[in-house]
């Protein structure tokens, strides 16, 4: 996915990423696709219960969004392209949603 976004998108470099993706796994695999930036949001060994991590916010929110609409429920799609195509419906979906409020 970052390799397409990279192409359209020259300009964004930075990646948040959740704490499971700490190793080096992750950044050999971005530095095959371009530059990137990649910060690791990681939960406070102090922390007890819930805490709200700084960043981890945005990814939670984009998802739910997305899953908000019913095909995106569930993962019924048999390829990935659609599966990818149905992720570009609903944003766009979103995006049109948000343009037609301005």
């Amino acid at each position: 996915m970052l390799a397409e976004i990279i192409h359209r998108f020259p300009w964004l470099r930075h990646v948040f990423a959740d704490g499971g993706y700490a190793g080096d796994k992750l950044r050999q695999a971005l530095r095959r696709v371009g530059k990137w930036t990649v910060e690791i949001v990681k939960r406070s060994d102090k922390a007890k219960g819930f805490e709200v991590l700084s960043r981890g916010w945005v990814v939670e929110r984009t998802l739910a969004w997305l899953n908000r609409n019913r095909r995106l429920a569930k993962d019924f799609e048999q390829t990935i392209a659609s599966a990818t195509a149905w992720l570009f419906i609903a944003s766009i979906q979103l995006l049109t949603r948000r343009i037609t409020r301005l």
